[in-house]
């Protein structure tokens, strides 16, 4: 096995060009498993860990740009502020340890339907950034995922950061797992309220080939809040309009049986870490010394 260590971005993008099957390695805690178990052997990896400016994120007025190499402490320890919903899910990953080392363009790159970080991205509507010999483009994460394990890069390209708007309104996260700390998920929920838009953004983990979105639930959730003029009273949700939510989210699913959980009970997860999620985000949007969510939890 080749061991190529670029020194700058631009050298990164020249040897992806000329050995396009180098696998990336920046935090590593996803690469060296596989390679540990041998369920992947490549013939090169491309250390990214010389490369400062992947460590580096901005942020502006609107959006974050992270590096794709920022590890998961930094996102909970600076930017929990800005990106609640990414903090969250980035406290739920493994032991401190591993969160010092794995990284959102990591998780990315691997495209594992149980990666924590992807329900917060898709909650908050991110895009990937990716760069080759050829240029750079960014990637809507809803297009980002293609399969299981499979993303939307080209063999030259290289993730180099994620684009994320500022929260402009609650965000949350939870994840089932078999135990309470260093687990894969069984089935993950995050969600993201848009007041502004009076919009609702979901994802969800580990319980369909790719992380998706529960567009439905999203779109009758929304358009309940609009009709019983929630966003602007910030009234409770109604009970019938959270139970309803939580069948739609489940019913996003696609799920299958493993050793970590059947189908069945994935997509009753799925709704009950829905219902909790709305109840945790809207009783924040309401404020405090209001009740909660009656009826969501």
């Amino acid at each position: 096995m080749e061991f190529l260590r670029p020194a700058s971005w631009d050298e990164a993008l020249a040897a992806k060009a000329e050995h396009p099957t180098a696998v990336p390695i920046a935090g590593g805690t996803d690469v060296m498993v596989e390679i540990n178990f041998d369920h992947r052997r490549p013939d090169r990896l491309m250390d990214l860990g010389r490369i400062d400016e992947l460590r580096e994120w901005e942020v502006g007025a609107d959006t974050v740009r992270l590096g794709a190499g920022v590890p998961y402490t930094r996102i909970v320890e600076r930017l929990r502020a800005e990106l609640p919903g990414l903090a969250l899910a980035a406290h739920t990953v493994a032991s401190p340890q591993i969160r010092n080392r794995g990284t959102v363009g990591g998780n990315l790159g691997t495209a594992s339907p149980a990666g924590d970080a992807h329900p917060a991205l898709l909650a908050a509507g991110a895009e990937v950034e990716v760069a080759s010999v050829r240029g750079t483009r960014r990637i809507p994460v809803d297009d980002f995922y293609t399969g299981v394990k499979r993303n939307a890069l080209a063999p030259d390209e290289l993730i180099r950061a994620v684009h994320i708007a500022r929260a402009d309104g609650p965000q949350q996260f939870s994840k089932v797992g078999t135990r309470n700390a260093m687990v894969i998920a069984v089935c993950a929920f995050g969600i993201a309220l848009h007041p502004r838009t009076r919009s609702v953004r979901t994802g969800i983990g580990s319980a369909a080939p790719t992380p998706v979105r529960a567009r439905v639930a999203e779109e009758f959730l929304a358009a309940a809040l609009e009709e019983a003029g929630c966003w602007e009273s910030r009234r409770s949700v109604p009970p019938s309009v959270a139970r309803e939510f939580a069948r739609l989210a489940a019913g996003a699913c696609q799920p299958i049986d493993d050793v970590r959980g059947t189908a069945a009970y994935r997509s009753h997860a799925v709704g009950v870490l829905a219902r909790r999620t709305l109840t945790w985000a809207w009783q924040a949007y309401r404020g405090p010394g209001r009740n909660t969510t009656e009826g969501a939890a």
